[in-house]
């Protein structure tokens, strides 16, 4: 099993979450967060004043899926949340060891 990490825009969430449905991927776990990367914010105006937002607001999509869904599951998101602009997130790929369901008990795969 793999956990995908996503970091994307906002806006792009909808978009993503029909794209891995369409894979039959259903599960996942959405968070608002703040970051940067290489673009390190940018300015705004507001008020004729000129101000600097250092944390760009994100979201980030966590699932865990089988090994073999995990190519399929890349790029559905890669093609749902690329807009060919700075800051279109990243994609981190990461093992898991074991998954649990805590209603049933069941572990591993069938517990996702």
């Amino acid at each position: 099993m793999k956990q995908i990490t996503a970091i994307i825009k906002p806006f792009k969430l909808d978009e993503v979450k029909d794209a891995l449905a369409t894979l039959n991927i259903h599960g996942m776990t959405v968070t608002e967060v703040k970051g940067f990367g290489k673009q390190k914010g940018h300015t705004e105006l507001y008020r004729g004043a000129e101000y600097q937002v250092d944390f760009v607001p994100k979201i980030k999509i966590e699932i865990v899926i089988e090994q073999k869904q995990v190519e399929a599951a890349i790029e559905a998101i890669i093609q749902a949340a690329q807009t060919g602009r700075i800051g279109d997130g990243k994609i981190f790929i990461s093992p898991i060891e074991e998954s649990i369901r805590i209603r049933t008990n069941e572990r591993g795969p069938s517990a996702l």
